[in-house]
């Protein structure tokens, strides 16, 4: 029987997928110069696919592209860190919630788990900890709910790089992820989303204290309006 060889990616989606795992693994920082002939030069690519995966990493708001400046990676500031977990803390505890009551598999959160601690290096570890949260609100049975977290998935992921570098809590989150995974699996939507809520909202607090106080208050405005 013949085997199928495995599909070699595209130039420009190996490009994309290094270049947005140096950003988030902290060795490309915020505000840093992405000049495409440097970059095709490391990867042996021509400036094209470089040119294409910049294109794209400033649709999901990695980089920024300024026709005076060029591309840079993207400023971490309290209000990009507000922005993101406002929506983080809007959705994702109700996607939980609906995970939950759904009945819905929660065995790829469990194993995503065990990676992050398993896990050798940071990068590693950020890499399971961003597949631990997206499979607790994708099986929420709204497929536009999920794509919604999806788009912001990047860029929370910047904010924890700069913050984990500045401040390392690796062990706090770890435990925060075990108690709403065990509330998940028990069953108790409400209790789960209540520590996911809290986890997002105690991380912005520690990484970036002048956002908190705005993303309690608009996530406060919006639950009161509902």
């Amino acid at each position: 029987m013949t085997s199928v060889p495995t599909p070699i990616p595209s130039r420009t989606q190996y490009v994309q997928e290094e270049i947005k795992r140096r950003i988030l693994t902290g060795q490309l920082t915020p505000g840093q110069a992405l000049v495409e002939t440097d970059l095709a030069a490391q990867f042996g690519v021509s400036k094209t696919p470089v040119r294409e995966a910049l294109k794209t990493l400033a649709g999901t708001g990695l980089v920024v592209m300024n026709q005076y400046k060029g591309v840079t990676v993207r400023m971490v500031d309290a209000d990009m860190a507000r922005e993101v977990y406002d929506v983080r803390l809007l959705l994702e505890p109700e996607a939980l919630k609906r995970a939950v009551k759904r009945g819905a598999s929660l065995d790829a959160a469990r194993a995503a788990l065990t990676r992050a601690d398993a896990a050798g290096d940071t990068a590693e570890r950020s890499l399971a900890n961003r597949e631990f949260h997206r499979a607790l609100y994708l099986p929420c049975g709204n497929p536009l709910l999920g794509r919604m977290l999806d788009e912001v998935r990047d860029q929370a992921a910047l904010v924890s790089a700069v913050a984990w570098a500045a401040s390392p809590s690796w062990e706090q989150e770890a435990g925060e992820h075990r108690e709403i995974l065990r509330l998940a699996l028990e069953g108790d939507a409400d209790g789960a989303a209540g520590a996911l809520h809290a986890h997002i909202a105690s991380f912005v607090q520690r990484a970036f204290p002048g956002a908190q106080d705005e993303v309690q208050a608009e996530v406060q405005a919006a639950e009161g309006n509902a």
